[in-house]
């Protein structure tokens, strides 16, 4: 698809009927697509045991429905909507196979018939259902062992959307926060083609969120980019480019006391075991300059002129101690070096006047900048003027006036002396610049008195009044620290600043207005040619010609050679400036529109056709010629254009048919190398293929068993494996959008603010990333011993925290049973998301241990249940236990409370927002103890954990295992699965169940490798 008109930043979408009808078309098409004959089995074999199935079926399992079931499950007000006169045929019964497996753990409990029925089955009658059901779904199983089952091309979710936006432009834009939410399919995830439906209004909000992220982009010298803000004024621009450059400094090695450090290690690297250790290797140990480091090292070592200042350092150096155990001793020497450097320093700065011609203002961008100029050629000297001279005379005969000056600037008076002592304090500024570079500047040219509370936070400015403009200062920083890649890095950032901000022209466009108003040097009539609000008064006829009528004037009113030279350096400086920016922009157009076709083949996670880069460069070329938009507006548009198209905004890697992929004979086919590449990160990330991953897929070899397992043990280990913790941890567990949770009354628990809140969310998520990325027990998620905090959250579970951990830094809590923490029960998130707010809900609580965890199904309550107070403090004279017993009297709710109350009593020692209690918001002592289903008694929460890992352990791994499978698909699991989830079991347990077991059965299994060739099957 494409834009087929843009007019000015308004965008009007066109379809193009080949690609978004061809997308729509398998998203919203449901097609019922009958299962293909597993791999291994024939058609003859299989129909043998259809025959068998159809038999046991007619004469059996029929009459067992007509007797026992019709009566309250039949065509006519069905109960539970449960209609079973529809099964009629095994094929029937296969197609609802979810269905039967509900019934199968009926009929295994007991549980149906009702109990109060008069004519129930036997025991003998009841087995022989289940054991037709288990044979028949086992049939089907075998049958079609393998197939990956009916992927239906989606949309990206809203969630990986946001994710895919932040690694396709390296910026978290989160595009979707206007969304609708995305609803979930009946496994309880939102990655599906089953819940991910794309309406009119929601490909607006697509065309909404691809505007909003090209307001981030940004044109550089060389390609595109993305900043984390929009850039869509010149204040937005400038903040891009000055923050970047100001961040470069502040990241650069210029604290003297880690230099001195380093000398210290090189000095007695010997006696240390490093003989052999050079300065480079220092240098990088330490994470400082190599360069700087020998430069400040021939200092201290440099006995020529060891007088002064240098002379005084180096007995420094030399009194630092020996030994290395002395270490606090070492450091404080070292910084007390630094203060003496950048003390004395500070005393011997160069200190220059402003220039002044009659009717020039002060502070005309000219004489500022000379001034900067000044300041910046003398970083690495100083003012001899500044040191004085001292007599040989006794301290009692020195003159008032010597006597307060400061000793370090005393030097002995003979002329031999003051020489060599000059000399030494050159050195010294040599060495030690009074800046290694400036990143905030005020008006220099006021006086103190008169400079404003603003002065500071002007970064990188060059000073001037009410104009903008800016002035490189780094010259030490660049001579002296930065390698050649940094320097070439630093030179790129200050290109981008012209570039991206249009800085020379919106300077000389303040020049124009300042000149005219505060300085009203130009308010004669020979200037009426240069205004600010023409564009031509930037070209470089009219700068050449305005600088020869203001020099002229400024001559004629008595301007010295200094001041002269000053504004004619200013006009050819700001001109070359202005032309550089113009060049540059025409140079780089080519460089922007490859990067067009570049960010396409990325978003795209395949590479381009020749077609499609043609289509994009005569979009381009169209929205240039026949609409008048400037090549930015026109490369926006084709990013937007990008972003909107279903090759980016849809998966169709699970389902578009390929015809250059030949269709086996059993109706599947292979994933391309680049679908692979894309189903396995949007598993394991939510996000787009990296470099790493779409190189493995243009070589060929990522359906190489080695190769695919070595890429997907490198994506755990990435930090963007928070997605699937995020995603398949959050919705498997219910969390996901807890960071929204609002039920908890603030004036009741004032300790639940935002940050608390945000703390909860992200406990479970740091918990699963380390799971997956060191490879874990999955049984760490029932009993773990540990857990991971921060401060707010330690200060919540009453975990004493250091004091120099900062509140953002999050720690692992070893042996967190002491604090009645430990893996995901006792985690706050999830005690207090089943909390209605005021009080505790062991039904809540207990529900979602098991249907959560241990995946039981628990239907819906019957209508018209009394329920619970809301405020525990109201509950009178019953305990919530009581009140709970009295609650299960009801027989209708019997059945069910007795698998959940119990489980979810023992979390009773947590108040509602998961803070430890003793007693109730009612003041009653809390009681903890409960008889777990199966008859296991229960004294708290770690009881509860022994009990899920000692006798209910099957049942959480089938949980995860199915819930882990349907989540990698993206679609509900089929009964084919059962083989693969038997296989996943299996070899979990024989991997010490092993986080990573799990990952590796799903994305080496047919199911994940891959896909049904188009919505017919062979027969």
């Amino acid at each position: 698809m494409t834009l087929a008109h843009s007019v000015k930043g308004r965008y009007v979408l066109a379809v193009y009927k080949s690609s978004w009808s061809s997308a729509l078309t398998l998203a919203l098409s449901v097609s019922l697509v009958s299962p293909v004959v597993g791999e291994g089995q024939t058609a003859e074999s299989a129909g043998t045991g259809l025959n068998q199935l159809t038999e046991q079926f007619n004469t059996t399992v029929q009459p067992f429905l007509a007797n026992h079931c019709i009566d309250c499950h039949g065509a006519d007000d069905p109960q539970a909507k449960l209609d079973l006169s529809r099964f009629r045929t095994v094929n029937s019964v296969s197609e609802a196979h979810q269905t039967w497996q509900e019934i199968i753990e009926r009929l295994e409990a007991d549980e149906m018939p009702p109990a109060e029925i008069d004519h129930r089955p036997t025991s003998e009658q009841r087995r022989e259902i289940i054991d037709w059901i288990t044979a028949a779904r086992e049939f089907e199983a075998a049958r079609h062992a393998g197939d990956p089952g009916l992927v239906l091309a989606r949309r990206l979710s809203n969630a990986e959307y946001n994710y895919t936006i932040r690694d396709l432009t390296g910026v978290d834009i989160r595009p979707t926060a206007t969304f609708p939410v995305d609803p979930a399919n009946e496994a309880g995830f939102d990655n599906s083609g089953e819940s991910l439906a794309l309406s009119p209004g929601l490909l607006n909000k697509y065309l909404e969120a691809a505007r909003h992220v090209v307001e981030h982009l940004v044109l550089k010298p060389d390609g595109i980019a993305f900043a984390p803000h929009p850039v869509v004024t010149d204040t937005d621009r400038d903040k891009y480019c000055v923050k970047r450059i100001v961040e470069f400094y502040l990241r650069q090695p210029v604290d003297y006391a880690a230099y001195f450090r380093a000398a210290w290690q090189y000095r007695h690297r010997a006696a240390h075991g490093r003989a052999d250790a050079s300065l480079d290797d220092l240098a990088a140990a330490n994470q400082i300059s190599s360069k700087y480091l020998s430069i400040v090292w021939s200092l201290l070592n440099d006995a020529e002129n060891s007088v002064g200042p240098v002379a005084k350092l180096q007995a420094m150096f030399r009194d630092l101690p020996s030994d290395s155990t002395q270490t606090d001793t070492i450091q404080s020497g070292c910084e007390r070096m630094r203060d003496f450097v950048t003390v004395l320093r500070g005393k011997l700065v160069p200190k220059f006047d402003n220039l002044r011609i009659e009717g020039v203002h002060v502070g005309s961008q000219p004489f500022v900048l000379w001034k900067n100029r000044q300041y910046a050629a003398h970083r690495r000297s100083f003012d001899p003027a500044v040191l004085v001279a001292r007599s040989d005379a006794p301290d009692d005969d020195a003159s008032e006036e010597t006597a307060t000056v400061d000793a370090d600037l005393l030097i002995p008076a003979g002329d031999g002396e003051r020489a060599r002592h000059e000399a030494a304090f050159a050195k010294f500024c040599r060495v030690f610049p009074d800046a290694f570079f400036i990143s905030e500047r005020g008006r220099d040219y006021v006086k103190e008195s008169e400079k404003q509370q603003g002065e500071k936070g002007r970064l990188l400015s060059a000073g001037f009044h009410s104009m903008m403009g800016y002035f490189r200062d780094d010259g030490p920083l660049y001579d002296m620290v930065l390698n050649e890649s940094q320097r070439q890095e630093l030179d790129s950032l200050w290109r981008e600043l012209d570039f991206v901000a249009s800085a020379p022209m919106r300077q000389y466009v303040g020049f124009l207005w300042f000149e005219r108003t505060d300085s009203r040097f130009m308010r004669d009539p020979q200037f009426d040619f240069a205004r600010a609000e023409d564009r031509e008064a930037q070209s470089a006829e009219m700068i050449q010609k305005l600088a020869e009528v203001y020099l002229a004037k400024a001559e004629a009113n008595g301007g010295e050679p200094v001041a002269m030279e000053a504004i004619a350096h200013y006009f050819r400086e700001i001109n070359e400036q202005i032309r550089w920016v113009e060049n540059a922009r025409l140079a780089a157009e080519p460089s922007h529109l490859q990067a067009v076709q570049d960010f396409a083949e990325r978003a795209y996670r395949r590479p381009l056709s020749s077609e499609e880069r043609d289509e994009l460069v005569a979009f381009y070329r169209t929205l240039r010629g026949d609409d008048g938009l400037t090549h930015e507006e026109a490369i926006q548009d084709a990013i937007v254009s990008i972003l909107v198209s279903p090759h980016f905004s849809y998966r169709l890697d699970l389902g578009r048919p390929d015809s250059e992929v030949l269709s086996s004979a059993n109706g599947r086919r292979q994933l391309t190398a680049y679908e692979l590449a894309s189903r396995l990160s949007y598993f394991l990330w939510s996000s787009m293929p990296d470099e790493t991953l779409l190189q493995a897929a243009a070589s060929g070899k990522l359906h190489d068993a080695e190769t695919l397992l070595e890429q997907t043990q490198r994506m755990l280990r990435d930090d963007r494996v928070r997605g699937l913790a995020t995603e398949f941890g959050g919705n498997w567990l219910d969390f996901r959008r807890f960071e929204e949770h609002n039920s908890v009354d603030r004036e009741r628990f004032p300790e639940f603010t935002d940050e608390l809140r945000q703390a909860m969310f992200e406990e479970p998520i740091r918990f699963f990333v380390d799971v997956a990325q060191n490879d874990r027990s999955v049984l760490d998620f029932l009993n773990a011993d540990h857990t991971f905090v921060n401060d707010v959250l330690a200060r919540h579970y009453g975990i004493p925290v250091p004091e120099e951990v900062a509140a953002d830094d999050w720690d692992r809590i070893d042996n967190a049973a002491q604090y009645s923490r430990g893996g995901l029960l006792p985690m706050s998130v999830f005690l207090t998301k089943n909390a209605p707010g005021l009080r505790t809900s062991p039904v809540k609580r207990g529900y979602w241990v098991v249907r959560r965890l241990l995946g039981e199904r628990i239907p819906p309550p019957p209508p018209n249940v009394p329920e619970l107070p809301n405020d525990e403090s109201r509950l009178g004279d019953l305990t919530l236990r009581e009140a709970l017993a009295q609650h299960r009297d009801n027989k209708s709710c019997a059945g069910c409370h007795e698998r959940i109350d119990s489980v979810g009593l023992v979390f009773e020692g947590f108040g509602p927002v998961g803070e430890r209690r003793d007693v109730d918001l009612g003041g009653r002592p809390v009681d903890t103890a409960a008889t777990l289903p199966g008859g296991i008694d229960a004294a708290d929460v770690g009881d509860l954990q022994t009990y899920l890992v000692e006798q209910r352990r099957d049942d959480f791994l089938d949980n995860l295992c199915r819930k882990l499978l349907s989540y990698a698909l993206g679609r509900s699991l089929i009964l084919s699965d059962e083989l693969l989830i038997r296989d996943m079991r299996s070899r979990l347990e024989s991997d010490d169940f092993r986080f990573g077991s799990l990952i590796e059965s799903i994305v080496t299994s047919p199911q994940f490798l891959n896909k049904r060739n188009d919505s017919s099957t062979p027969e």
